[in-house]
């Protein structure tokens, strides 16, 4: 749309130009000065010799500004306005010194120019020297104007680029979070079953036969689902990343610790929680987590001393979480990325839910998630 929109712009600008040297071709030939058959036929020689040069782009630099002031010397006042043309191109295009050599050559060879259109009659020492200056002014401020406008317009395209590129990588390190979480999940679940069927196994002498090769093909199959996911999900891991409290999944640590840090830390937090964790999928209690990871963040950042609420109803058919704060005082010395909202978004999305994050009125804050369970399961529980 950008590139339309330019292509027109340039069109009509090419059309305005045409215009213009048209005009004062067409000035230079109907004018009111008496000349002879002659000198009219070499006037209209030069003025569509000097209109090529303005209007074909390959002849604008050197041979534009050449042909011109020479024939501006001798023809003086019939070609000023093309002189004009010429100083406003060259001031434009940063060529202010080379645009006031030409109009110093012009106007002093004017003096052995001819007479009856001379630049130097006592009528016409106010257009000599205004039209001429006003041309470089105004050239002068519209290419900087113009440059302006294209330093802002790729300093806006870089910025528009470089945050899409930081949204991918919010959402790429998320979903290695989730990844690396689920990896360490079902790793140690897949461990146990190993462990279980490879101690059944060991009492292989007092189980039936058949019993005994099941758990035989339990425990390879439990090894090899070990291993397979691994090789899928390890690679995901950052090799460099160092481990740390944040990297904890809820299975370990649940929203309650997770408060009772921020408390610690001198946040005031209330936590109301309705159902049990357990009755929701590993991967939604991880994103709980993430997301009151991330809201108690955001509101020590931006709204320091304000008490947070945080509800948590893990009951089917969907995990519900809402943190609510009201306005603070902003913090300046933290810095972040200001891209973990589009990380949980990216994490919220992937389970099918949805996440909905900005003002709640009267200045306070709210991010709140709504994330199904998935089909089948329980669906105990009432909502109010």
């Amino acid at each position: 749309m950008a590139q339309v929109s330019s292509r027109g712009s340039r069109r009509w600008a090419a059309c305005g130009r045409g215009a213009l040297v048209a005009v004062c071709a067409l000035a230079a030939v109907f004018n009111d000065v008496a000349l002879q058959g002659r000198q009219i036929a070499a006037v209209m020689a030069t003025a569509l010799v000097c209109a090529a040069t303005l209007l074909v782009p390959r002849l604008r630099w050197p041979a534009a500004p050449v042909v011109v002031t020479v024939a501006t010397a001798w023809w003086g006042t019939l070609l000023l306005p093309m002189l004009a043309v010429v100083l406003y191109d060259l001031a434009v295009n940063r060529k202010a010194r080379i645009a006031v050599g030409c109009a110093v050559a012009a106007l002093g060879a004017n003096l052995l120019g001819y007479r009856p259109t001379s630049l130097w009659t006592g009528q016409s020492y106010a257009s000599t020297l205004l039209l001429p200056v006003l041309a470089v002014l105004v050239g002068l401020w519209l290419g900087s104007r113009r440059r302006l406008l294209l330093a802002l317009a790729a300093d806006v395209e870089h910025l528009g680029v470089e945050a899409q590129l930081r949204e991918d990588a919010a959402r790429v390190a998320e979903r290695s979070r989730i990844a690396a979480e689920m990896h360490d999940v079902l790793a140690h679940r897949l461990s146990l079953i190993a462990l279980h069927t490879g101690v059944l196994a060991t009492k292989g002498d007092t189980l039936p036969a058949p019993v005994a090769e099941r758990l035989a093909l339990l425990r390879t199959t439990s090894v090899e689902a070990l291993t397979d996911l691994r090789d899928v999900l390890g690679v995901l891991r950052d090799p460099e990343a160092t481990p740390s409290g944040d990297a904890l999944t809820p299975m370990i640590r649940e929203v309650g610790e997770l408060a009772d840090e921020a408390r610690a830390a001198g946040q005031h937090v209330q936590l109301i929680t309705d159902g049990l964790p357990e009755r929701a999928p590993t991967t939604h209690r991880l994103a709980v987590y993430r997301i009151v990871q991330e809201a108690l963040t955001n509101a020590r950042k931006h709204a320091d001393g304000a008490p947070v609420t945080v509800r948590v109803d893990y009951r089917p058919p969907a995990t519900l979480v809402e943190v609510t704060n009201p306005p603070g005082t902003p913090r300046t010395d933290t810095v972040g990325s200001g891209y973990g909202l589009v990380g949980l978004r990216e994490r919220v999305t992937a389970l099918g839910g949805h996440l909905n994050s900005g003002p709640a009125g009267g200045g306070a804050w709210r991010l709140a998630a709504r994330i199904p369970h998935p089909a089948g399961s329980e669906q105990n529980g009432t909502r109010t």
